[in-house]
């Protein structure tokens, strides 16, 4: 756009157009500010929905007078002809679009996910560390809830840049595995057969499903995992708990001795 188009976007500035413009800006600032204060008092007097309906016009009021005031301040310092209109609003639609591209990418790789189907609704996934149940797939999030009743919203954006992790797959089974570090110094057979004891006797056990334990020896000791699968995804927590528990039991009446293992071997993955 050449130099004398730019200028003659805008009209001749005076100091009553300053003016306006300022007195907009104070009493928009005024107005989010005793929207700010005023929301969260009246909600604080509702409870339950009315109350999170009430917090919830907070942005929506501080948006809407942001674009009023936006709206009332443009055609003080711009002609409102159709050429300005037309440039402003493909300058505003370029904005857009850019500020907007991580969304539209959200929207394209959720048509991905309906037809790949990485997830569903009670799956059991992992992404970015954060681990739940997918409740709800929409059009630009997957909607999960973690063990600790978290809500978590994530894009499916992350389909191009991330790794998804998922226990289940569309299916009722879903793999544990319980740890134990036990001293080198034992009878590795007889710990195997204890240990596949205590999970083919939990309550919890899905006993369509192999049960395995397997060891691996490592510097400071001899790492067991038992790995079954619970009737119930939802029941991992449980199953999970139940098997440490009686599994620490069991090893206590035996001739072993738990490991300690080194701090920096702790933080390794898969130790």
């Amino acid at each position: 756009m050449e130099t004398e188009q730019v200028v003659g976007l805008f009209r001749n500035i005076t100091t009553r157009t300053l003016i306006e413009a300022l007195v907009v800006i104070v009493i928009a600032i005024l107005l989010v500010w005793f929207s700010q204060k005023l929301l969260p008092w009246l909600a604080n007097r509702l409870h339950s929905s009315r109350r999170l309906l009430v917090l919830a016009f907070i942005p929506t009021t501080r948006m809407l007078v942001i674009v009023a005031a936006v709206i009332w301040i443009v055609p003080l310092f711009i002609e409102p002809t159709v050429q300005n209109t037309v440039v402003i609003l493909s300058v505003t639609g370029l904005a857009v679009g850019f500020a907007l591209k991580d969304y539209v990418s959200s929207l394209i790789a959720g048509i991905v996910a309906a037809y790949e189907l990485p997830y569903r609704p009670g799956d059991w996934i992992e992404v970015d560390g954060c681990y739940g149940e997918v409740r709800h797939v929409g059009m630009r999030a997957v909607e999960i809830v973690t063990p600790d009743d978290t809500v978590v919203f994530i894009p499916h954006q992350k389909l191009w840049t991330g790794l998804i992790h998922n226990a289940n797959n569309g299916g009722a089974s879903l793999m544990c595995v319980v740890n134990f570090y036990l001293e080198p110094d034992h009878d590795a057979h007889e710990v195997r057969r204890v240990l596949q004891d205590v999970a083919l006797t939990s309550p919890y056990l899905k006993l369509q499903q192999p049960v395995l334990v397997v060891l691996e020896e490592q510097p400071w000791g001899t790492h067991y995992r038992i790995k079954a699968y619970p009737m119930d995804p939802r029941q991992q927590f449980q199953f999970m708990s139940d098997l440490t528990a009686r599994g620490k039991t069991s090893l206590r009446s035996m001739p072993v001795r738990f490991a300690r293992i080194p701090p920096e071997q702790a933080m390794e993955p898969g130790a």
